[in-house]
């Protein structure tokens, strides 16, 4: 079965050994490390006033959504360079610039994949995000609509689309 590539993240092979690092120390060392800080809290005495129990059994909850959000995340990864489509279509592991309500002065330049991909270099919108939802799939000049946080539509064309080369 081949995914669509609205399933897909596609990330470099750098991005992806450092995605794979980061899983491979929190279910190993720093899941340890909790534990021994859980330990060391409980041995403090009546749990239900004991603050650093509560924060250590927190620390815990965040650790494991982040091995299960970096699990699932590499599971569906392709590693290399994000393919183009044959049609020009706008995909993942691309460079959009828009213009807004048709208006070419009023432009902005994402690149469309995952938050795991999200540089300083440039904003980054995910592919199941409004605006990314909205522009996948269409080419270069096609205008695209999305709903905005407050319920009101707005409308995009696509002046560019290329890949990234981040």
């Amino acid at each position: 079965m081949t995914e669509t590539s609205e399933n897909v993240t596609w990330l470099t092979q750098e991005a992806y050994n450092k995605l794979k690092d980061e899983l491979e120390y929190l279910t190993g060392p720093a899941r340890t490390e909790i534990a021994a800080k859980i330990a060391a809290a409980r041995e403090e005495g009546d749990l239900r006033e004991n603050g650093g129990y509560h924060a250590a059994k927190e620390e815990q909850g965040k650790q494991e959504l982040r091995v299960r959000q970096l699990t699932q995340l590499l599971e569906h990864a392709q590693v290399g360079e994000a393919q183009t489509s044959a049609d020009g279509a706008v995909g993942p592991g691309m460079v959009v610039t828009i213009a807004f309500d048709g208006d070419e002065d009023d432009t902005l330049s994402f690149l469309l994949a995952s938050r795991e991909y999200a540089s300083a270099d440039i904003e980054t919108y995910s592919p199941q995000s409004p605006l990314g939802s909205a522009v996948i799939g269409n080419k270069v000049g096609e205008e695209a609509q999305y709903e905005l946080p407050n319920g009101k539509k707005a409308s995009v064309k696509i002046l560019k689309a290329e890949p990234y080369q981040g």
